[in-house]
């Protein structure tokens, strides 16, 4: 059989030499052949500062420059931020039809189809999401109701048994699997954990819940099962761009493969060498075997480096040079050399701490500001020591982490309200807003939302019986507020202004700190103004929590930016002119649990990349000769992947006293006048 190809009118003023954007001249050759690729598979290997966000923000302007409609583009992206970002760049470079594509995380993205599609899947269309701690305290119901107390032997906690369901779904194994490969300790009790499994299931679909999991594991499923729905999903998404591809797990690739079917316009950007969240159900196989997934994928190299200086690039390429599994690739820069990095070997854990506080010191008085300076570790722990020390010498610091704001009690109780309001089903919501109540406890709070449970209209509260006159009246403040929020027609930030007020006298009985909660509550109505509505809202808050609340982070008195301490997990994407790696030790990195396992190993050679490559002109890495335990001091090794590194790689210091270096240079003056 002959074939005649016919080729695709393009109109003139979608032709690249019609382009608004000069891109060729604003790209680098390897950026500008990614952003240029039209049609097929194709997998861009960034390395570390290479341009990735600025290769895939050119990408969307250039597709629709070429004629493509922003709704068919979908970019996923593991943080709202960044989808946000890249689209305002886009945007800001050609026009506001780039804030027109589907772009969000794949979270987000499930959630909104799953909306659209919720009763192809036996849920009603306002089914409401779990946060992590709402799961955890539904796993401790159930937890609970199986009279755990009785067995005798040690049962795991709810959180662990939450984290046992998440692995096995994300990595998509059999619980009992993960139960005895992580949590061994606890095989014995497999059948009551695989039943509050089973009963965690049952509860979800019965009160219209789903979790995270739920999210793409529905998804997934959906678009399995229905194969026409599956191709109209894949025709609306005609060009697939895929951030941090090597973070994804098992379910989140198999979502892409099913977007993708009959197209397979699909463009991953990642970096194999940036892959260390395998204990969040990220496989770093993923990205080395989608031209395995994709036949004919096309595989680009960004490896020209805009962040650190050559002598910290040559350090980072020897360290990822040792993984077993990998693309190939050397990072380059056209910046200076500059200076080796520094191995500083300190006799102990306190004098490595002295060195870092007062190296920070030196820096600042050269005019580097403390924010531009990060000291990374493995653990949080791994800076106790160094906290103490800054603390002494009065150096304000900042260590990532912390409470999420959607987590915080206080807005959990304002948010429980509106989750009742859009979602009568949802019991564990009922249950933490009549706790709130006086004279309600939990047996009456759970005979209550028995009740309500039967109620045609469950938001009015009235001739409950068997209560105190205490709970009575209680009852019927909370019935006015959910009936005003259900039946008028307030906007988001009205709602929740409407909660706060209701909600203050409560806040002010249950916390000691209390100003500091309602000072949150009152920048939570603010907030709230740039939501449509109440969906909105819940769903954004479940999706993107934001970070910081005032409870734990407000500070005391105005003072300049802060020296970053953080965990290398926590510093991924981040950069500073001056980075500090301690600990760094045998046993630490790479960790003690990872030697006899050679995909683990690779995964730390590729933690000590990222610390690298974090650094734009300076870097020093550092770890004690001695160390501390409860059994006494003993003398540690260093890194075996720092061990023998030749001098032009890594510069050794050497940590000399002050009266030692007098001394020192007094020789050196007597053996002149000789």
């Amino acid at each position: 059989m002959k074939k005649f190809v016919l080729r695709r009118d393009t109109p003139s003023e979608n032709r690249p030499e019609n382009y608004q954007i000069a891109y060729s001249e604003l790209l680098n050759q390897q950026q500008l052949e990614a952003v240029m690729h039209q049609d097929g598979p194709a997998l861009v290997i960034a390395g570390a500062g290479s341009g990735k966000t600025r290769t895939l923000t050119y990408r969307v302007a250039r597709l629709i420059e070429h004629g493509v409609p922003p709704q068919h583009i979908l970019l996923l992206t593991f943080t709202r931020r960044a989808a946000r970002e890249m689209m305002e760049r886009a945007t800001s470079l050609l026009d506001e039809r780039c804030n027109k594509i589907n772009g969000g995380t794949f979270h987000f993205y499930c959630n909104r189809l799953l909306h659209q599609y919720a009763e192809a899947i036996g849920y009603p269309p306002n089914f409401t999401l779990l946060d992590a701690s709402d799961a955890v305290d539904v796993i401790d119901i159930l937890r609970n109701d199986l009279d755990i107390n009785r067995r005798g032997k040690r049962f795991p906690r709810k959180g662990t048994i939450y984290s046992m369901i998440s692995t096995a779904t994300n990595k998509q194994q059999s619980l009992h699997q993960v139960v005895d490969e992580q949590f061994s300790q606890f095989l014995h009790h497999i059948d009551a954990i695989e039943e509050i499994a089973r009963r965690y299931q049952v509860y979800k679909r019965q009160n219209h819940v789903m979790d995270f999991d739920d999210l793409l594991t529905e998804t997934c499923s959906l678009l399995r099962e229905n194969r026409e729905l599956r191709l109209k999903v894949a025709a609306s998404n005609r060009y697939i761009l895929v951030d941090e591809y090597q973070d994804t797990n098992s379910l989140q690739a198999e979502l892409i493969r099913l977007l993708s079917q009959g197209h397979s316009n699909v463009m991953a950007v990642g970096d194999d060498a940036q892959s260390i969240y395998a204990f969040r159900g990220a496989d770093h196989r993923n990205i080395l075997n989608f031209p395995e997934e994709f036949n004919g994928t096309k595989i680009i190299k960004l490896e020209e480096n805009y962040r650190s200086t050559q002598n910290i690039l040559n350090l980072a390429n020897n360290v990822i040079g040792q993984a077993r599994d990998k693309f190939d690739k050397k990072l380059f820069t056209n910046r200076e050399e500059g200076e080796f990095p520094g191995l500083v070997r300190a006799p102990d854990e306190r004098d490595q701490s002295r060195f870092i506080a007062q190296m920070v010191l030196n820096k600042r008085e050269e005019e580097i500001d403390l924010g531009d300076i990060a000291v990374l570790f493995r653990n949080g722990r791994d800076s106790y020591d160094l906290e103490l020390e800054l603390n002494r010498k009065k150096i304000p610091f900042v260590k990532y982490g912390g409470q999420k704001f959607a987590e915080a009690a206080h807005i959990k109780d304002v948010l429980a309200h509106l989750k009742v309001v859009v979602n009568p089903s949802d019991t564990l919501s009922w249950n933490r807003v009549l706790l709130l109540l006086e004279g309600i406890g939990p047996k009456s709070a759970q005979n209550i939302v028995s009740a309500l449970s039967q109620r045609e209209k469950p938001h009015e509260l009235g001739d409950m019986s068997g209560l105190s006159e205490k709970a009575k009246s209680s009852l019927m403040g909370l019935s006015s507020l959910l009936t005003d929020l259900k039946d008028k027609d307030f906007t988001v930030s009205e709602a929740v202004d409407h909660i706060v007020t209701y909600y203050k006298p409560i806040c002010e009985k249950r916390f000691d700190d209390h100003p500091k909660r309602l000072k949150d509550l009152e920048a939570f109505v603010s907030l709230c103004r740039n939501f449509r509505s109440y969906d909105h809202l819940l769903e954004d808050l479940a999706l993107d929590p934001i970070e910081a609340t005032a409870v734990d982070t407000e500070p005391g008195v105005k003072d300049e930016n802060p020296l970053v301490l953080s965990t290398i997990h926590s510093s991924k994407g981040l950069e500073w002119k001056m980075v500090f790696l301690i600990q760094c030790l045998d046993g630490i990195i790479p960790s003690g649990f990872s030697l006899e396992d050679e995909e683990a190993i690779d995964e730390e050679l590729r933690l000590l990349y990222v610390a690298c490559t974090r650094a734009a002109d300076e870097l020093f890495i550092t770890y004690p000769l001695l160390q501390q335990s409860a059994r006494g001091d003993y003398f540690s090794n260093p890194s075996r992947f720092i061990d023998n590194l030749s001098d032009n790689l890594l510069e050794p210091w050497e940590l000399v006293e002050e009266s030692q270096q007098q001394l020192t240079e007094s020789d050196e003056v007597k053996k002149l006048n000789e």
